[in-house]
Formats: C-alpha cells, structure tokens, sequence
C-alpha cells in the first residue's frame, strides 16, 4: 500500500503587517489595536462616549462633540457627520487610538458632531455586514437617537465620510440611498476609497490589484464575479448607475503614489461624466501614499487636505 502523504499546509495568499490571509480563505489578525478611553480629548477639546445602536447585532459607535461656548445663545447646531474606518473591512476599529484621534481632529476642526461606526468586520460577519450596519447608523444617526444628536446636531446637514473601506462603504450608502427610502446627504467625502476591478486601469499596479482582490473575496466570499462586484467595481458592467449617487456634494480624496489613486481618478472621471448632477471636487495630495493623513496627521499635506475637508464641509470649496 502506498504510504499516505501528510496534507500541504495552507498556503499564504497575502502576507501584510497587520494580516495574513490563506487561500482557504483563513484569516489571521497580527495585531489588535488598543482601545482609546472616551471621555474629554485633551489635544482637541472634543468630548466622545459610546452608544449602543443595536443591540441585536452589536451595533454601536462613538459620538464626537467639539467644544462649545460657554454663552448658550453663541451655540448653533452642528453638522452630523457619520463616519466609517477604513481596514479591508477586516481590521481596526472606530475607538482605536489611530482613529478616535483623527476623527476627534476632524469634529474639532470642522465643527461637526460626529458619528464613528463600530461596523460588524469580516470574516466572521461576511460583507454586506458592514454595508448593512452603515446602512442602520446613518438612519440612526438622522433620526437623532440620542441626546448628543437632538440638542446639538443638525439633521438636515448630515455628511458622510470614510478612508479606504470606509470610502467603498460610503459609495455603497450613497448607491442604497437611491433605492430605499433614505436622509437627505448633503455632502460625502471618499478618503483614499478603495475600488478593485479585474482588469488593471492605467496606472494601477497589476501585483498590488490581485492582492486586493484575495483580499476583498476573504472579506465578501459571496462576491459575484470577485472584483467585479459592483460593490467592489462601481463601473462593472451591470452595477448601478453613478448617476444614483444621492448626495448633494461629493469629495474624492487620493494619494500621488497610493495604490488606490489609478483607481480613485477613475471613479471620480465616471462620476464627473455621468449624468450625476452634484457638484464634484478632487483633492490629490502630492508624494503621499494610502491614508497617509492617519499614520502622519501633523504633516504639511495632512493638514492641506484637512483644510480642505472642512472647506468643503462650509461649503467653501470650488468644484473642479
């Protein structure tokens, strides 16, 4: 009788600092981020809890108050703004210390209230998980839920914002919204959002577009047509016309040398042309790679694009 062989170990399909995925579709998490306290944020004044939206799913997020003036009669309602966290819908967290810090940044320097979604992560809950509870947070936050959002925000300036994933998450609202009974958005801002395709556009780096389509199937295992997705790929044949946006505004935000800026010029060309009819703006940070703003916020260009994050928010920013 032939001797049986030992079964090969799982081979790594792709290997990054804070995960390695299998291509069993296996995951391992290489390093958990720690948790911020609420409370007072000392660098920027801004107050923060956390709220249970939820709880049948676990559903929750932490709010972000920006200081207000002692002279109640100075103290006009704030805009909402609900954001979502970038990480491959695989990793980090809405009250890690990366991004309670740069959301409590962006609270203080645009004077929004904030919204920042703790949303269900893959593989244990697949996508449309985190759709889905974006989906359920932005309801929650319009109908001001909470006491935070019914005396200090004001629901009829709601925006929406988010890096990476939490970009992609923010054009699958906007699209759900043109669809089912929805918030009026003012404006959306897409933080270096992440799109993939299974043919490269020019530009996009082939070896880096396979990786994030293994990626995206560990996150989505149900993916029609993988990358081409819609989902994944807003301009795929048969995904829903851009023109469906609904948002009054919209920011698109990139990297000169992040791995998502072929894509991102793409996306934003497609709304531009489309028969969208908001007003679009495009801010590309020069030399800079992927979600620089998080891992350098003091930087010259951090600040720039902050800048113009919260001149959008005014309304201050000319379209291009």
């Amino acid at each position: 009788m032939p001797m049986e062989l030992p079964a090969v170990a799982d081979e790594v399909a792709v290997d990054c600092d804070a995960f390695r995925i299998y291509r069993s579709g296996k995951m391992d998490r290489l390093c958990r981020p720690a948790r911020a306290p609420a409370g007072l944020d000392p660098a920027t004044g801004v107050t923060t809890k956390d709220v249970v939206i939820d709880a049948g799913t676990g559903l929750s997020a932490r709010l972000f108050l920006p200081a207000r003036s002692s002279d109640p009669s100075k103290n006009t309602k704030l805009p909402v703004l609900v954001f979502f966290h970038g990480g491959a819908f695989l990793i980090e967290s809405a009250v890690s210390p990366q991004y309670h810090g740069y959301v409590a940044s962006l609270a203080a320097a645009a004077g929004v209230l904030a919204v920042s979604v703790e949303y269900r992560l893959a593989p244990e809950h697949p996508v449309p998980a985190a759709y889905d509870d974006a989906w359920t947070a932005l309801r929650w936050a319009a109908e001001a839920q909470d006491e935070w959002l019914a005396e200090h925000g004001d629901g009829a300036r709601l925006f929406l914002a988010g890096d990476s994933a939490g970009g992609n998450i923010v054009h699958n609202v906007l699209i759900r919204a043109s669809f089912e009974p929805a918030p009026r958005v003012e404006g959306a801002i897409l933080l270096h959002p992440w799109f993939g395709g299974s043919t490269v556009v020019v530009g996009e780096d082939e070896a880096m577009a396979r990786d994030m389509a293994v990626i995206w199937e560990c996150a989505c295992p149900g993916a029609v047509g993988g990358a081409d997705d819609p989902r994944m790929n807003p301009m795929a044949p048969g995904a829903p016309g851009l023109e469906n946006l609904r948002c009054e505004r919209l920011l698109v935000c990139t990297g000169e040398k992040d791995w998502a800026a072929a894509r991102d010029r793409a996306y934003y060309a497609a709304v531009t042309t489309s028969a969208w009819r908001g007003g679009a703006s495009w801010v590309e940070s020069e030399g800079e790679g992927h979600v620089f703003f998080l891992q350098k916020p003091d930087c010259a260009n951090a600040k720039e694009l902050m800048d113009r994050i919260v001149a959008f928010i005014a309304g201050q920013l000319s379209e291009q």
